[in-house]
């Protein structure tokens, strides 16, 4: 069991850091969408930056519910 809770701690930091990469990358985009005065990358900076968030919240919330489920 400690080796299930180990793997979920793992999983838990690999999602948080690959939506906190995909949320740096989008706030990248929106300054230089701002910069540049381009719509389209600072439309495509805020979608990054909220599925960054959103990946964010799922890899602190519920991913450490996989624990439960055995």
């Amino acid at each position: 069991m400690a080796f299930f809770n180990s793997a979920i701690s793992i999983l838990q930091t690999l999602v948080v850091a690959i939506g906190a990469g995909l949320a740096v990358w989008g706030v990248i985009n929106l300054l230089e969408g701002y910069g540049n005065d381009n719509p389209g990358a600072k439309s495509q900076g805020i979608k990054q930056l909220m599925a960054g968030g959103g990946v964010v919240l799922i890899g602190t919330q519920l991913v450490p519910l996989l624990s439960g489920l055995f």
